[in-house]
Order: structure tokens, then sequence, then C-alpha cells
């Protein structure tokens, strides 16, 4: 197994620290949890068991050792782990690599406050834009970022144990959310301001994008380019309207949404959302299928898959997601049973001696090569989490095809303006790489890319399902010019199936991974996310399943291909629900911005224009803190029993008392008194939030072309500051000859050729197919 030459000593509680635990223990890791008295907090967490068990507090320890926490314990056990995981502060602990969680960082003006999922996702940017129009916007259920900091805290301490010198890491929970919120803060930097809230099945720019009632079932529909409108009218029976000059263009769609829904309405209702998929992967057409839990656990893709797995606690069974970083040869474990509270001895597993560790020499990841052959989203940002950690990611692209997050518009007039090297949202997520562009349709494109890859220790790769077959470029390939090269390939439903074939964007990912039935209100359909969720998903999950088959590489030499399904990245977000209804064959009902414990809870209006705080309330203290803030000590010495019995009333009271104060205020005055509040932040408003400046996480960077540009941080630390941005994102082609000549030894002679036959180059080629444009 990957980490089985590992200790991992866990202590603390929270969902980020189990999660990034669970990852260890489920590739064999020897992680011991400590537990206080009584056990973990989160052993209560909903969904509760019938026999009192948490079931999902059982699922992310799956595999796991709990140990009583006491001091003669800790020093037991720190004595052999090379790993310490802990909640907050080390409080002087240490160990060869030690990370420490938190929700906001150890430093600036939020460390130390109060905070829930909701606070976190609303100061984070991805509040804002979802939900209906008037308002309130959606809080989403609980845990999503909690599990994406988990994913984030295995990325860097798996980076330090691949170093093998003494780390320490902080992550932000926080920042992770920020993470995921940038594209669109990037989008609102070019536009000069935040779009408006669009409303329950409406997204971003395009239209149609959201979920529709079908005859039977609900269907995921995602329309960009204007192939896909075209094809999509035809798949409607409406051909003449792909002609239609009124709804040619995106925003324009979008402006007459209303029309256009009643058109097409009655058509999606007349075939099952099973058949209108069926018929979309004919069409080529980004559809999906949106199942609720009941529907996921049966879906025919997810069981050939084995993406569900039996877990237990306390001699109770149920299933529920498998860690989704699929590695070939070194699969995680099929499930697992979770720990009875100090079940288990003070020892490690092995008496070996705590391993050596080097001396800290720079960055962790210093001296490793990548070669990444992704566009968009999801694959440049895998491979920039490793670049921050210091690997060095060479960028292959095509004139011919160049990354489609330079633009996606090839016309004479947009590269004569050279905008395809202004794009806000490339620069972040493809800064410290390297850039060649080389023509893989060539048999010199496609023997320079054998020798990058020759020279690497692994490949990333997100082309359509076959293209790097046709190619003669496939991990069958690859792996016959480099016997340990470590590839992964980030296809959307996974490789080899009935359903590889499906087109995909981030909304697609997210419709199909059944999070919109669990997410809004009990009166509106399926809520999605505002933005493309399932994009910044898939490239944490693909960093962290790089770096853990990179860790078994590098104990036994061996490689492998990494077949991660960018859908099953998208299940530990449901992972509560699923788990119930797998448990209890009852699925959780949607309860909009309210929370299974923590009572109220809720998106509230300030004073301004669409100005909101969302405020949490996780205990009777912080519940009678609250009363004295919004001045009704009448409703103090509530329990959560009470507070529920009258929930609408004690809403109704505190957004009284919110609706005269701006919402900095707001959420100063709660905090204050340690009530858990956030601002709902706008992505725009993102690089003014005072604490995010005080961490240093936006950086203003120059660039070619583009100019002074905010660069946004990862989500870990080694120290204070960020990791270091050595360099910004690349131009195309920046560094054909530094490459080709310095790396490969080709002349100038060669170069010129290579540049007069297309293979190389610095300038889009204008001859690309156009039938996606």
């Amino acid at each position: 197994m990957p980490l089985s030459r590992f200790r991992v000593l866990q202590i603390g509680s929270g969902v980020a620290l189990d999660y990034c635990g669970k990852l260890f223990a489920d590739f064999r890791a020897d992680v011991v949890k400590l537990e206080p008295p009584g056990g973990d907090a989160l052993r209560a967490f909903p969904p509760v068991l019938a026999d009192g068990h948490s079931g999902f507090f059982a699922w992310l320890n799956t595999n796991k050792r709990s140990v009583l926490d006491t001091p003669a314990h800790r020093d037991a056990l720190l004595q052999g782990a090379d790993l310490l995981l802990t909640e907050g502060v080390s409080h002087g602990l240490a160990a060869p690599v030690v990370t420490r969680i938190s929700w906001f960082g150890e430093h600036g003006p939020n460390a130390g406050h109060a905070a829930t999922e909701a606070t976190i996702r609303a100061l984070g940017g991805l509040v804002a834009l979802t939900g209906r129009a008037e308002g309130p916007p959606t809080l989403a259920t609980d845990c999503q970022s909690q599990i994406v900091g988990g994913l984030a805290a295995f990325i860097a301490s798996a980076a330090g144990l691949y170093g093998a010198a003494p780390a320490a890491f902080s992550v932000s929970i926080h920042e992770t959310a920020v993470n995921i919120a940038e594209y669109e803060a990037a989008v609102a930097w070019e536009a000069g301001a935040s779009r408006k809230r669009p409303g329950v099945n409406r997204f971003g720019r395009n239209y149609p994008v959201g979920i529709y009632p079908a005859k039977q079932g609900m269907i995921g529909v995602t329309i960009v380019t204007p192939g896909q409108w075209r094809a999509l009218c035809t798949m409607l029976g409406m051909p003449d309207l792909a002609n239609d000059p009124r709804y040619k263009i995106n925003v324009d769609r979008l402006a007459a949404s209303i029309d256009l829904d009643r058109l097409f309405q009655p058509v999606w209702e007349t075939r099952t959302a099973t058949e209108w998929f069926e018929l979309g992967l004919q069409y080529k057409l980004p559809l999906a299928v949106v199942p609720d839990m009941a529907a996921l656990l049966k879906q025919d893709i997810h069981r050939e898959r084995r993406a569900f797995v039996p877990a237990g606690v306390g001699g109770i069974a149920f299933e529920g997601p498998v860690i989704p970083l699929r590695l070939t040869r070194t699969p995680p474990l099929a499930g697992g049973e979770a720990p009875s509270a100090a079940s288990s001895p003070a020892y490690w597993r092995d008496n070996r001696p705590v391993r050596p560790a080097g001396t800290a020499n720079g960055l962790p990841l210093q001296g490793m090569r990548i070669v990444d052959l992704t566009m968009g989203w999801a694959g440049p940002t895998a491979a920039r989490h490793l670049a921050d950690l210091g690997a060095e990611i060479v960028k292959v692209e095509a004139c011919q095809y160049p990354d489609w997050w330079r633009g996606t518009d090839l016309r004479a007039e947009f590269i004569a303006e050279q905008k395809y090297e202004k794009i806000p949202w490339f620069q972040l997520m493809n800064r410290n790489k390297l850039d060649v562009t080389l023509d893989l349709t060539h048999p010199e494109g496609a023997a320079l890319l054998k020798r990058l890859v020759a020279t690497a220790d692994a490949v990333v790769e997100n082309y359509s399902a076959g293209v790097l077959t046709k190619l003669g470029l496939d991990y069958s390939v690859l792996s016959q010019v480099k016997p340990d090269i470590v590839m992964l390939s980030m296809p959307a439903f996974g490789a080899g199936n009935a359903w590889s074939d499906c087109r995909a964007y981030g909304s697609t990912l997210e419709q199909a991974s059944g999070l919109p039935a669990i997410t809004g209100f009990p009166g509106d359909p399926p809520t999605m996310n505002q933005t493309a969720y399932g994009d910044p998903i898939g490239g944490f999950n693909g960093a962290a399943a790089l770096i853990a088959a990179l860790l078994h590489r590098q104990a036994t030499g061996e490689g492998q291909n990494i077949d991660l399904s960018q859908v099953e990245c998208m299940l530990p977000l449901v992972a509560p629900a699923l788990i119930e209804t797998s448990a209890t064959g009852r699925m959780p009902p949607r309860i909009g911005n309210r929370h299974p414990l923590y009572v109220p809870q809720g998106a509230f209006r300030c004073a301004g224009d669409d100005a909101w705080v969302a405020i949490s309330v996780t205990s009777d203290t912080m519940w009678d803190a609250l009363a004295g803030v919004i001045d009704r000590p009448d409703l103090a010495g509530l329990s959560a029993s009470q507070r529920r019995e009258r929930e609408d009333e004690l809403e109704a009271a505190i957004a009284a008392w919110t609706a005269g104060h701006e919402a900095e205020s707001v959420m100063a005055d709660c905090q204050a008194v340690c009530v858990a509040a956030g601002v709902v932040r706008r992505p725009m408003d993102l690089a003014d939030d005072p604490h995010l400046i005080a961490r240093g996480f936006w950086r203003r960077a120059d660039r070619l072309f583009i100019g002074p540009h905010w660069q946004s941080s990862a989500a870990f630390r080694m120290g204070p500051d960020p990791l270091p941005l050595r360099r910004v994102a690349p131009t195309l082609g920046q560094d054909n000859e530094a490459i080709l000549s310095g790396w490969f030894g080709l002349d100038r002679a060669a170069l010129d050729r290579l540049a007069a036959s297309g293979v190389i180059g610095t300038v889009p080629n204008p001859r690309r197919a156009q039938s996606d444009q």
C-alpha cells in the first residue's frame, strides 16, 4: 500500500482533520487518533444511527485506531510518529512532519474566530451568487469546505513526507474556500464588478445551464459553446432555433431564459432523464442525470466501479463513498471499520525506530518534474498545487489547440490583440509553471513529448476519452518510454465504462454527484452552486492522488496509472446524506439554510445593497451571547430543542436586528462575543478582505501582456507567509528554446524547422477547427 510505511498521530477534532487522517489510513498508514474521555464530539454528529453511533464519524475514521488522550500516551506515540496532524496549534508537540489545520490559519484578524461551514463558505465567496435572486443566498450543506481542507492538509503532509526533511505546515480551511471561489473573483476583476445572483437554475454567463424536470427524474444541462447550442436545438427537435440571431450569444439567451424555458420545458418532459442523458451522449452534449441519494446508490456506473464501499462501527454496517484517489496498482482499502473510543493500546503496530529525517532544503517537492497535458481548471489546478510545493511543472500546449482557458475565440482579431495572454483566470491556475508548445498530432511533436516524459516523474492529463490513445501517447505507450512514470488521467466518469465518453464541465460533475438534490430550500428545485464546483474539487483530489502514487514510487520504484473519476471526487461532499440513506433507507430532507444541529442558522439581510451575513449558533452558550447582541435578553436561556421549536421566531428576531446594521459590523459584534458569523462576500470583494490582506494571501504580480494582476496563494503554507510565487503564468511557448535547446540540445536550425512546420510556436494557429466555436 502506498503509505503503509508511515505512522500518523492525529490530535484534535474536526471533519478536515479526520478526513486528512482517513486518506492516510485508507492507504494503510498506521493512523492513531487520540480521543478525550467519552470520545470525540464528532461521534454525535449526524447522521446518528440506531445505536447512537455517528455514521459520518465512522466513515471519516475507517481503518484508524483510537487511543485515550493522556500526556503519557502522547509522549509515547510522538516518539515514533512520522507525521503529526493537529487541530489549531501544535502546542510545541513535534514530529518530523507537523500539519496544523484551523478555520482561518494561525494569524490575521480572523484567527481564533468562531466558525462553521456556513460562515466559512460565506466569507470565502461561495455563497453570494448561489440561490434565489431576491435572497437569501443559499449556504449549502455541511462539511464541504472541511473535506477540501482535509485534502489540502493531505497534499501538504504527503509532500512533507516525500521531501524526507523536517517540515511544518499550516492549513486554512477558509483559504480552501477562496481557492474554489478564485475563478469567479478573476471573472469579476475582468468585468469590473461581481455579477448578480442569477437565481436557482440559472448559472454564470451561459444558458441553458441548470436542472430541469424530465418525464421521470431531473436532467442537468450545461451548454456553453455555439456548437453545443446548435446540437441541443437539433436534439430537442428545434434546429431552426439555433440560427435565430436573438439566441446565438450566451448572454442573449440568458436574458431570454424565461421565454426559452417555456419553450423547452414541455420537450424535456417527453423523455426520462436517463433517456435524455443517453441521447446527449450521441450528440456529445454535457448532460447528466441528477440523482437523489437513493438513486445515486443504485446507479450502475458507480456499482461497476465500486464507488461505494462498506463501512461500520459498533456492529452497524452501511455504505459510504470510497476515497476517490483511484490508484490502479495500489488502490485504497475498500471500506473498513471505525474504532470504538479509546479502544487501542498506545503503541505503533510495528516496532521500528522513527525514520531519520534529512536536512530541510527549500520546498519539499523540489527536484520533482511533472509534465502537464491539461487544460481548463481541474487539471491545471492539480498540477498547480504541486508546483506551489516546489515541483517543476512543464505545461505542454499546441498552437493549434492551446489551453482553452486562454480563450475559446481564435478569430484573427482576438489573436492580433494577444487576448490569449490576458485572461485573468488562466494566470491563477498556471503560476509556477514552464510552457512548451508541441503539436502532438505531428510525429516530431509526439517524439519530443516522449523525450520530455523520459525525464519526468509524472504526467497529468485531462483530454477527452480516447484522444491520447489515438495519438499513440497513452499510459501503455508512455510507461514503455519511462517504466516508473506516474500518470494521472482525469475523465469525468472514469475510464472504460459506458459513461466514459460523456462530455462534462464542473457543473456537470456537480449535477451528476447528487449534491444539488440535497441543497436548497424545500420549495425550490435542486440547487447548484454558482461556480463550476466540480473543477476545483477535481484539482484538489488530483494533486492528492499524484502525491500518494509518487510516495509509492519513491519507496518501490513502481509507477502506475491513476484513473481519477471527477464525479467520484464529488461524492465525499454528499457523504453524510449518502450514509444516512444507506443506513436507514431515509433520505434527509432539504432544509435550506438551516442545520440539523446548529440552531438557529441562516443568512440574514443587512443594511446595504444585497448585503448579507451568515450566522450559526452551535451551543446554548453561543445562543445566550447572540440574544444579548440582538438586544433580546428575553430569548436567552433557551435550549437547542426549545430553539428548534421556535426557529421561525428566532430567525425573525435576528433578521430584525441585522437589517439595521452593516454586514461588517454584524460580524464584528457577533465575533466579539464568540458567535460564529461571517459576511457573505462577493467574489469581487475577496481581494479587499482584511484577513486575507493581513495574511498576504493576495499578491500583486506583473506579467508580460497583462501587466499587474492578482495572484492567489495555496491554502497550505510552511510558515507565516504564503509559499513563494516563483514565476507568473507562462506565455504560450515561452520555454520552447530553454527546454528544446537547453535540455534536448536542439540547434537553431532544428528549432526554426519545427516552427516552420507548426510543431512549435508562440501564437495560436487560426487554422484550428471552428466546429465548436
